[in-house]
């Protein structure tokens, strides 16, 4: 069977080993006949803008997920008491150390939707696959905690002293991480509509799920509920609100893509598995090499002075936090603009996304230079200048500004599976920048941290970045100038 190169050069490089399986249909006519993507029918200023507006409700929506739990704190602190406050937070903080659960499958997911063209067998048939294998995942970890949980003396691990509290422990560890077990399947509805081109819908349901649980919680406290219910209104929102929304999503407005045991393809599964794999192996790789810092200055420095820098550290997270969230909604445009060949949008979107993430984490980075003391005394009543100087600001800042322009050109890689280049800089990265980091921080002290991570990078993920960028537009470029010519499948 063959189809047109233009329309198949996405699928065909989705990844290196495991293309995207046959699409189900039978004739030649049938596939040419297929009608495009959703992204692929827009025009290029429509496109522009519908990026516009769902960068902008990921913000929205981002703030009112950081903002529900602030409003919430003080009173369930207060309510629960500070032993049983505690306990939950030190077991959500281990659900949270958990994020490899869904071993990349939502990324790799998300990949390859938004390569596919617009086959509805073909996407519940990625669909299923996915959901299959994570509700695999989701059941071993059930079953794990069943198993488990009479086992673990969950008080004395997190240190409980009141006797009622205690006898809660092993209940309030079973809710929440099995609350987080059965998430990982429901979550998924999130990467879909972001390969769907609905990235706003998407976000109002999570900004929804984020007031849910704030409104629950406060209806419990104010009735005078039981501490265990209070905690469970705030862990079961965020699932529910998924399952209502994958609900809604697959039986309301797209039953054609609905996920169907008899569509579970073994095959699909498997290059789901395997794309996700990659990506699950790229992100600790990274993460090792992005939190190694802390380690080193407690070694080099001591732990005084390991807690100033992690302190000045969550000031410029939220710089990280802002290209993290562009970047989600990027990707799968990307993806589905490379799908079919248009090359030239790519170029110019990313481009202008260089430019942006520049310019906005380039300007709040100096504004934290010259006023970061000044809301660090605000915040946690003062940090010692001679500890943390100007230098180490700007340093960081310079640190969040390459991040931020590397960016675009490595979510370009991501929204085709063309994760190699990356694992080369991340590996090189980890090597060269500890090394860097350890001669910095014994030679010039706290400011040498930041800058020798500065140097590395430039050495190691950007050429990586660079490279990986022209590569994963190479791979459209032959089917743009065959034009017609037909790739045999």
């Amino acid at each position: 069977m063959t189809q047109k190169a233009t329309s198949r050069v996405g699928r065909a490089q989705l990844t290196a080993d495991e293309p995207l399986p046959p699409p189900a249909s039978d004739t030649l006519a049938a596939t040419e006949a297929r009608p495009r993507s959703v992204l692929s029918r827009l025009r290029p200023v429509g496109r522009d803008r519908r990026l516009g507006v769902d960068i902008g409700t990921s913000l929205v929506a981002k703030g009112v997920g950081l903002a529900a739990p602030l409003v919430i704190t003080p009173a369930c602190f207060r309510y629960l008491g500070d032993q049983r406050y505690g306990l939950w937070m030190a077991i959500t903080a281990l659900t949270g150390m958990a994020w490899f659960a869904d071993l990349g499958l939502g990324n790799g997911l998300l990949t390859r939707l938004s390569l596919l063209v617009d086959d509805p067998r073909q996407r519940a048939r990625e669909i299923s696959s996915a959901y299959a294998t994570l509700a695999v995942v989701a059941f071993a970890l059930l079953s794990g905690l069943v198993l488990v949980e009479p086992l673990v003396p969950w008080a004395r691990v997190f240190g409980v002293t009141d006797p009622a509290i205690a006898g809660e422990a092993s209940t309030l560890a079973l809710l929440c991480f099995g609350t987080f077990a059965v998430n990982i399947p429901l979550s998924l509805i999130q990467r879909i509509q972001y390969a769907r081109a609905q990235v706003t819908q998407s976000n109002a349901w999570q900004a929804a799920g984020a007031l849910t649980s704030m409104a629950a919680v406060l209806a419990a406290i104010a009735a005078g509920s039981g501490p265990l219910t209070v905690i469970a209104c705030a862990v079961l929102a965020v699932p529910l609100t998924n399952l209502v929304n994958t609900l809604v999503h697959f039986w309301r407005q797209e039953s054609t893509a609905r996920p169907r045991p008899g569509l579970v393809h073994r095959a699909t599964a498997v290059g789901l598995l395997r794309l996700g794999l990659q990506f699950f192996a790229l992100s600790a790789m990274s993460s090792i090499a992005l939190n190694m810092d802390s380690p080193l200055v407690a070694h080099v420095l001591g732990l005084s002075v390991a807690a100033y820098y992690a302190v000045v550290g969550k000031l410029f997270a939220v710089l990280s936090l802002f290209v993290g969230l562009v970047g989600m909604t990027i990707w799968p445009a990307n993806g589905a603009a490379l799908a079919r060949g248009d090359i030239a949008w790519v170029r110019r979107i990313t481009r202008r996304m260089v430019l942006l993430n520049g310019v906005i984490v380039g300007t709040a980075g100096l504004a934290l230079v010259v006023g970061g003391h000044r809301l660090l005394d605000l915040w946690v009543g003062g940090v010692d200048v001679a500890v943390v100087p100007v230098a180490v600001l700007a340093a960081l800042a310079l640190w969040s500004f390459l991040v931020a322009i590397a960016s675009p050109l490595l979510l370009v890689q991501n929204s085709i599976g063309l994760l190699r280049p990356q694992f080369v800089g991340w590996a090189a990265f980890l090597l060269l920048a500890t090394g860097l980091k350890l001669a910095g921080l014994r030679q010039f002290g706290l400011v040498g941290l930041p800058v020798a991570g500065c140097l590395a990078y430039l050495l190691t993920i950007w050429p990586a970045a660079v490279v990986g960028y022209r590569r994963a537009l190479a791979t459209s470029e032959p089917a743009v100038a065959r034009g017609e010519a037909d790739v045999t499948v």
